[in-house]
Order: C-alpha cells, then sequence, then structure tokens
C-alpha cells in the first residue's frame, strides 16, 4: 500500500514538474497540468446539487477541499493497485495505464490543449509504472527469503514473521522508509511543478506596472454611507477579501499586452481590441455589489467594490448589433462562458469592461487584467473574468456555462438582506443591543429596512446613506433587548416598495430568497 501511494506521488511528481515548465510557453487558459486538468473535468461535470453543497459547506474554500478529495481518491486507488502489484504485475500496470490514460483525456480535451501536452502525464504515468513494479520486487524478495519460512515454534507462531509484520525486521524498515521518502520527494515535485507554472512574481510585476486609465466620471463614498457599529460589513470590501467563487482551478495569467477581445455573431462589423485600444477609451468608476447565485441567505458570497472600466454598451454600438439578437455569450481565456442578456448591456446601467478594483488594476484571481462587471444580475450570467470574447447571439442558439447543468437562463438578482451583529448563537448582555448588516436590490435601491423580534411587528431600521442604487446599502437597528433566548429576522423594501419575500428557496436554480433570522441569548 506504501509503495502503491508513492507511485501514484512518483506520477503527479513527474508529471507536474515537467508541466510546470510546459506552461511557461501556453497560452493563458491552456493547461499540460493533470491535475488541475482532471479536477476541470471534475468540476464541469459535477451535478448542481453536489456544486451546491460544497459552496455551502466549503464557502471559498471549495477548491482546495476539491484538490484534498481528488489526494484521497487518487491515494485510496494507488494503494489498491500497490497491493495487486505484489500479486498480479500484470493487472496492475493494466489499471495504473487506465488511471494514465485518464488524466492524458483530461489534459488533451482541455481548452486550447493539443495531444503534444500529454507528454507530461505520459511521463509521470511511465515514472509511476517503474516505480511501483521496483517496489513490488523489493516486497516480493522480502517474502521469499529463506529466514521468513523458520522459527516456527511449538504453537505454530512464525516469531521472525511476526515480528516482521511489527516493523522490527530492519529489511522491511529500508522498504518502508523508501516508500515514504519517495513520496516526499514526489510532493515536492508537485509543488516546485505549480509554482514554476504559477510564475506569480511574474505575474505581480506585470500587474504593477500596469496604467490604471484616469476616469472621466468618478464616485466617491459619503462617510453617511460607511459601517456604524463594530463587526458589520466595511461599505467597500477590500480585494484581498472580496469574495471568490468560478472554475479555475488555477488563476490564468494573462499578459496586457499579449490581450485582446473579439466581438462577433450577430454584428454589423466583427471587432477585435487590443489592451492599447481598450486603455484608450474614456473610462467610468462604478459602486456595484456583486452576488453569486449560490449564496444563501444571510451568506457572504457577495461583495461590493469601486470599478473601473469602459461601458459595454458603447463597444457593441461599434460593432451594430442585430435587432433579432437577445443574449452575449462572453467567453473567458479558460473556456468558461456566461449567457448575459442582451439588453443589460445596452442599456444604460453601468455593465463594464472593468480594468480597475477599489484604486488598484484587476487582482489576478478576479480577472486581470479584464473583466465584465454587470450590475443587477448573478455573477453566473454576467461576471466573467479575464475575458477574451463576446459573441452577440441569442438564447435559442447558444448557452452560458451553467445553464445546461439546471441553472436558469437570465439570473436577475434578487432583494437580499442580512444580519452581521450579533452573529446567531451568541450570548449579549441585557439593554440596549445594535442590531446591524447590509441590503442589496441591485438596480432599484434599498428603500426600507425591517427588522422584528420573536415573530414581532416590523420596527423601521435606520439607513446609511445610498450612493449607489446598484451597491448595499448598510443599515443598523437599536434593540432593547431582555434577558432570555431570542429571535431575530430582517427583510428589506426595493426601491418601488417591493418587499423582500419570506418565501425560503434554495439558490437553484435562479438564487436563494428568504428572511434572514439569527438567535441569541439575553443574560
Amino acid at each position: 500500500m506504501v509503495w502503491g501511494v508513492a507511485s501514484g506521488a512518483a506520477t503527479m511528481g513527474v508529471a507536474e514538474l515537467v508541466a510546470g515548465f510546459a506552461q511557461q510557453s501556453l497560452p493563458a487558459g491552456a493547461t499540460a497540468s493533470p491535475l488541475l486538468a482532471i479536477g476541470a473535468e471534475f468540476v464541469d461535470r459535477t451535478p448542481p446539487w453536489l456544486k451546491d453543497w460544497a459552496i455551502a459547506t466549503f464557502g471559498t474554500g471549495d477548491k482546495i477541499a476539491l484538490f484534498v478529495g481528488i489526494g484521497l481518491v487518487l491515494a485510496l486507488l494507488t494503494a489498491a493497485i500497490g497491493v495487486l502489484a505484489v500479486r498480479r504485475a500484470p493487472a496492475a500496470i493494466l489499471a495504473w495505464m487506465v488511471l494514465g490514460l485518464t488524466g492524458t483525456l483530461a489534459v488533451v480535451t482541455g481548452p486550447g490543449n493539443t495531444v503534444l501536452l500529454a507528454a507530461p502525464t505520459v511521463l509521470g504515468t511511465l515514472a509511476g509504472v517503474a516505480t511501483l513494479l521496483w517496489g513490488a520486487a523489493r516486497i516480493r524478495g522480502l517474502e521469499l527469503r529463506p529466514e521468513s519460512r523458520q522459527g516456527t515454534d511449538r504453537q505454530g507462531t512464525d516469531r521472525q514473521g511476526t515480528d516482521r509484520r511489527q516493523g522490527n525486521d530492519p529489511t522491511r524498515r529500508r522498504v518502508l522508509l523508501g516508500g515514504v521518502g519517495i513520496t516526499i520527494a514526489s510532493a515536492l515535485g508537485i509543488w516546485a511543478g505549480r509554482a514554476i507554472s504559477r510564475a506569480e512574481e511574474v505575474s505581480r510585476r506585470i500587474r504593477e506596472a500596469f496604467p490604471l486609465p484616469r476616469a472621466s466620471s468618478t464616485v466617491s463614498v459619503p462617510s453617511a454611507a460607511k459601517a456604524t457599529v463594530a463587526g458589520q460589513t466595511s461599505y467597500i470590501s477590500p480585494n484581498t477579501d472580496f469574495y471568490r467563487i468560478d472554475t479555475a482551478l488555477s488563476v490564468p495569467s494573462v499578459d496586457p499586452t499579449d490581450w485582446s477581445l473579439r466581438v462577433h455573431g450577430m454584428v454589423d462589423r466583427e471587432l477585435t481590441i487590443t489592451m492599447a485600444d481598450l486603455l484608450a477609451e474614456q473610462h467610468v468608476e462604478a459602486l456595484v455589489t456583486l452576488t453569486c447565485v449560490s449564496n444563501e441567505v444571510g451568506g457572504n458570497l457577495a461583495g461590493n467594490a469601486r470599478w473601473l472600466g469602459w461601458p459595454v454598451r458603447e463597444l457593441l454600438a461599434r460593432a451594430g448589433v442585430s435587432p433579432d439578437a437577445d443574449m452575449v455569450l462572453s467567453r473567458s481565456v479558460d473556456g468558461w462562458t456566461a449567457g448575459t442578456p442582451l439588453e443589460a448591456l445596452t442599456d444604460e446601467r453601468n455593465a463594464l469592461l472593468a480594468v480597475g478594483m477599489n484604486g488598484e488594476p484587476l487582482p489576478q484571481q478576479h480577472g486581470f487584467p479584464v473583466r465584465l462587471v454587470v450590475p443587477g444580475l448573478y455573477g453566473y450570467v454576467s461576471a466573467t473574468k479575464w475575458v477574451k470574447e463576446l459573441k452577440v447571439t441569442r438564447f435559442d442558439a447558444d448557452e452560458g456555462y451553467w445553464t445546461p447543468r439546471g441553472w436558469s437562463a437570465l439570473g436577475p438578482i434578487k432583494i437580499a438582506s442580512r444580519i452581521d451583529v450579533p452573529r446567531s448563537g451568541n450570548r449579549i448582555a441585557a439593554g440596549e443591543v445594535m442590531v446591524a448588516g447590509a441590503a442589496w436590490a441591485q438596480q432599484r435601491g434599498i428603500e426600507a429596512v425591517e427588522v422584528r423580534v420573536d415573530q414581532g411587528p416590523w420596527r423601521t431600521a435606520e439607513l446609511g446613506a445610498q450612493p449607489s442604487e446598484d451597491a448595499w446599502r448598510l443599515w443598523s437597528y437599536r434593540w432593547d433587548a431582555s434577558s432570555g433566548d431570542h429571535e431575530l429576522q430582517v427583510r428589506a423594501v426595493a426601491g418601488g416598495g417591493e418587499v423582500q419575500t419570506g418565501e425560503s428557496a434554495n439558490p437553484a436554480p435562479n438564487g436563494a430568497s428568504g428572511w434572514h433570522r439569527i438567535d441569541v441569548s439575553v443574560s
């Protein structure tokens, strides 16, 4: 079992190390890594219920959980093949080749990949087979040692065999330590391969040198809009804390000088713009809250930022959109797609080809150098990172990544509100308690927020300023808390008077709904 796991580690170590060097010459979005390719295949084939469970359970750590899961599955499989190799080497080799073929197919069928990128996985598979056969031969050598059949006492106990099973035989110990040593060395190879392929230092320097354009119109956040209660979410989400949910297991590294955006499909004129073209346009700033459709009621998969970019409607106007079109299919450098209603990209809302976030170039994990930001729509139908293509089309002709996986095609954001403080389960002192949180209804704004205690009457909360209807609005409520266990609920009223529904719904297929509630103990 130890040597089976060691052989699996050797396969991944060699493959990832070779892939790391190969990655340097690949276009953004392509990968030679079998680990990333298998992970991407798993993500692509994940049923919606499992994806919802993963995000609800692990949140933004879902990718780490995926890699841990892949590692555990591979460890179990390779351990089993290791046992098989000692008894039936041909069957073990066949099983190993099936694993290698699976990884190879995952790599060569990835977006932008070719059959030549199979080389790292093939080399890794051969290294794994060699390690497996070598270990199996050493283990069989132990079993054939003459002394293994000696030393039987009157009760029929093989004393030396028992000693070896207990790990006292020095030769057996060396075999086990050899397997562990190969596993550790291979793990270092995996780490080195991923470090080489990421080239994070190069990407960081490119991003730092990126020249943000000057905005022709700017936005500001008045002090009256900011948080007033300790523990309440900040009005502007720091870039480092902004939630990240996407399918990219390895963050694409895109050189701005090589970036271009193609506009095609149902247009009068097909266009391709370069980074120089984009930066020469009139950019604007906009306050926009982005929300993931997987966000549970009261969840934290939402963030507010000051975005800088060029309005998409101006680019589409130059291309000349067909009156029969109703959707734009945007594509990322890693092949991910989103189907956005055409109206959301051509009306007067601040739908942007964004290059800046909170006064800085986009962070790499949030789409550097260019991404889409579309107010009023969940991210799965609008927020394409590392965008490289806009295809003007129709909903009856094309689909985005998540639509065929059971999610609705349009994705308008529902009215939402949450309680940030106190936290559910807190024990607090009786007396005046500040209850506070955030509410959002992009494209409509928040007109009112109401809080109730123990199913009592709804009470009006105090609202912070609202510099943008596309951004969330912070609120607070002074509660005279009495001793005992209490339930608090919150709901919001959008601009125009629409009240947030109390009907509970899961995120799939078009976003969660219901009133956020917490339980607290007062003493």
